[in-house]
């Protein structure tokens, strides 16, 4: 603490991320991030790039705009990219959602979300999930200025179908709906195909995860352009050159690379299912997840106590203590022979 600090940062309570071990032979499934390496392109593209570096990126990441247009059916002026989604949903806070009413997202998502309100001073009201754990879509019929949605849902892992993203756009055509992606690679629908008939609606993707590039930084919006131009407005205000340039080539190279990305993408899918079964046979309850990690209670021993101890026999699973949820395990769907390690961990401890 500084008598030079700035009075909301005594105010703020900051995200805390996942653990990031420094030592080897971890099984690392806390993060969510994708247990396979990049396509081969992507390597291929930042090679190439790398000697421009002495120059400055392109402010507008045109190429890759493009390709990401390409790829989801819209017009590149309706994209916009920043470092990670992250960065992105920053931006969109500080654009998009600062406004009188509250804003409105569950109780349980994505623990960014309030930290975000804090730092921009935005009022919120979280809205509670269902007994099993779900968006109820009618609970969210309550003034607010806008919605947001993680689809699906963290760390649950459980998403909703396009059509009740699209009912719910339908009913708050004056509220702004943003639905945060970042997992939707994994199973889910995404809400990118409604965005050519809702001027409410800004869709928030990343390459973290399904493109196996978390050490990159890149993540993108997906709305019509005056949304699109508001988060423009907010970043040329902030930072003009939010992408560098082997950013911009190794995402151009990921996205483009589609057979990389299927292949993978059904591989994480594949062990998920299995790694469900698995801890459902151990006794415990799992949630039916579309993303790439599974959230799962066990019926007799605590969340806290398992996390515990499979740290301490090097398994990193990522434990919240927070209500409703003290219980359950966030459990990132490594590669098969981590799943079956954590598996052949737990039987031995329960």
């Amino acid at each position: 603490m500084s008598r030079f600090w700035s009075p909301v940062v005594h105010t703020l309570s900051p995200y805390v991320p996942g653990e990031q071990p420094k030592q080897d032979g971890i099984v690392k499934l806390n993060t969510n991030e994708n247990p396979y390496p990049p396509s081969p392109r992507v390597l291929a593209g930042i090679a190439s790039a790398a000697e421009r570096l002495r120059l400055y990126p392109d402010p507008r990441a045109t190429r890759l705009r493009e390709a990401i247009a390409a790829h989801c059916d819209v017009a590149p002026e309706q994209v916009f990219v920043g470092n990670g989604s992250d960065e992105v949903l920053a931006h969109t806070f500080q654009a998009l959602l600062k406004h009188e009413p509250p804003l409105l997202f569950p109780d349980v998502t994505y623990s960014f979300y309030p930290v975000y309100c804090g730092l921009y001073g935005i009022t919120h009201d979280e809205v509670p999930l269902d007994a099993a754990m779900r968006i109820d879509i009618s609970n969210y019929r309550r003034p607010s200025s806008a919605i947001l949605l993680c689809n699906p849902n963290a760390p649950t892992g459980i998403a909703l179908q396009r059509d009740a993203i699209a009912s719910l756009l339908a009913e708050q055509q004056d509220r702004l709906v943003v639905v945060d992606e970042a997992y939707v690679d994994f199973g889910a629908e995404s809400a990118v195909p409604l965005v050519a008939r809702h001027d409410n609606l800004l869709v928030i993707q990343t390459f973290s995860k399904s493109r196996s590039l978390a050490g990159l930084r890149v993540g993108f919006a997906i709305g019509q352009r005056p949304l699109i131009e508001a988060l423009e407005r907010v970043k040329d205000s902030f930072n003009s050159y939010p992408l560098d340039c082997l950013a911009i080539a190794g995402a151009v190279a990921a996205i483009e690379d589609d057979g990389w990305f299927r292949d993978t993408r059904a591989r994480i899918i594949a062990s998920r299912e299995t790694l469900a079964r698995d801890l459902r046979q151990l006794g415990f309850d799992v949630l039916p997840s579309l993303a790439n990690f599974v959230f799962a209670r066990h019926r007799s021993r605590s969340g806290a106590d398992l996390a515990a101890a499979l740290r301490q026999r090097g398994v990193l699973v990522r434990h919240f203590g927070k209500p409703r949820i003290e219980d359950f395990l966030r459990i990132t769907v490594g590669t098969e022979a981590e799943c079956a390690r954590l598996v052949e961990v737990l039987r031995g401890l329960i």
